[in-house]
């Protein structure tokens, strides 16, 4: 059978799908930090495309593209469905979760247990490719330990080998995936919290490394625990692309830094300040329009991560502050904080 080899390339970072973190409001933001990266949604399920609000749910500003639309479902004709309906909004590729470890979302048959059903992951993606010409991703993880998952055909199995994870890949290999992007843990689908699942398995990194070795044909991106640009470069020594998670939200300052790897080691030059301007309007408009200015101030409480002045500023911009309007707030901590943290690139 001739090997698919994706006509796209891979991004060099992207910014993981986290629940209740990659709004549009934060993808706004970190568009003031980092131009190139691919920035996704929130996880989405397919039910909730096919029954909701679709403005609500898959609207988004042109200036958060490139941006990937991550779907979760257990049905090819549901997956068919989302996908057939997300078409009218333009994402630039449309990404099949296979990972969320989560009792909700693992108790519906969706997510990381789905590892266990490669089969059906295979219909699943093959149904995307009829539903649009977008690029077709999958987000998993290595492997899964259902030990104590109540469900009468799954419980107490487990895949968490390297080669449980090779015979995944076989199968659904073949739907003509554009990148698979692996989280080096195994996910624990009972006894976990999705943070707890984040922390204690360990780190396989290796085992990636090995699955781009093994698949050089196949776009691999690699995700879990990388926090660094330092560990970004070594990663990319062995893979295509890396994924961020927690440390984008944590440390989003680190992003303006990761722009060189699209652009041949080229330093992003922004500073603190450049990126607190970039929000302003967002805020003002947000005010103009009645909404709450907090749904993006939120996200950029860690602006100041690690350096004088983080205090003074989520002091300044937390509500409520001296009765003083979002914009007011935000000009007045451009006026308070320390001028070397705030210009400083």
């Amino acid at each position: 059978m001739k090997k698919y080899i994706s006509p796209i390339k891979a991004p060099k970072v992207s910014i993981a799908p986290m629940v209740d973190r990659t709004d549009r409001h934060f993808r706004y933001f970190l568009r003031g930090i980092t131009k190139k990266s691919l920035l996704y949604t929130e996880m989405i399920t397919a039910q909730a495309i096919i029954h909701g609000d679709l403005e609500k749910l898959l609207a988004f500003d042109k200036i958060e593209k490139p941006l990937s639309l991550q779907v979760a479902g257990c049905s090819p004709d549901d997956i068919y469905k989302a996908v057939k309906l997300a078409e009218a909004f333009d994402y630039d590729e449309i990404n099949l979760n296979v990972g969320c470890p989560s009792d909700r979302v693992s108790g519906n048959q969706m997510g990381a247990v789905l590892m266990a059903y490669p089969e059906l992951v295979r219909e699943m993606i093959l149904a995307m490719r009829e539903g649009t010409k977008k690029p077709i991703t999958i987000k998993h993880r290595i492997g899964i330990d259902g030990t104590g998952y109540l469900s009468d055909d799954f419980n107490n199995k487990i895949f968490d080998r390297y080669e449980d994870m090779v015979n995944f890949i076989n199968i659904i290999e073949d739907a003509k995936l554009d990148r698979f992007t692996v989280h080096a843990r195994v996910a624990i689908l009972a006894g976990l919290s999705p943070k707890e699942n984040r922390e204690i398995p360990p780190i396989r990194y290796d085992e990636v490394y090995k699955l781009k070795k093994d698949f050089p044909h196949l776009n691999i991106e690699i995700n879990g625990g990388i926090k660094t640009c330092d560990e970004i470069e070594e990663h990319l020594k062995y893979v295509d692309g890396v994924m961020i998670g927690r440390a984008s939200y944590e440390n989003p300052f680190m992003l303006r830094d990761v722009d060189k790897f699209y652009d041949g080691d080229i330093k992003n030059s922004l500073s603190r300040k450049d990126i607190i301007e970039w929000m302003l309007p967002y805020i003002e408009q947000l005010e103009t329009n009645g909404e709450n200015p907090n749904l993006i101030l939120k996200h950029g409480l860690e602006l100041f991560h690690g350096v004088r002045g983080t205090r003074q500023w989520k002091q300044i911009i937390s509500p409520p502050f001296k009765d003083m309007k979002a914009s007011e707030r935000v000009k007045l901590a451009l006026r308070e904080l320390p001028e070397d943290i705030l210009n400083s690139k």
